[in-house]
């Protein structure tokens, strides 16, 4: 599942980091936070080599 806007992209790749262990948890804000605790590695895997070009930043929620 590609990941649908940047932002989602990086919180992908910052929770990915963190559930290897490459990064503290405690760093971990808001999305990413919540990404690392309910998203399998492969998942985070997935969303995070999304390309972000032709990505808007953020995905209105309408």
């Amino acid at each position: 599942m590609p990941a649908k806007s940047a932002a989602q992209q990086k919180a992908a790749g910052a929770a990915l980091s963190a559930k290897r262990g490459e990064t503290p948890r405690k760093k971990l804000k808001g999305a990413s936070r919540s990404m690392e605790k309910s998203m399998s590695e492969k998942e985070l895997e997935e969303l995070a080599a999304t390309s972000r070009k032709g990505k808007p930043e953020h995905v209105s929620k309408d």
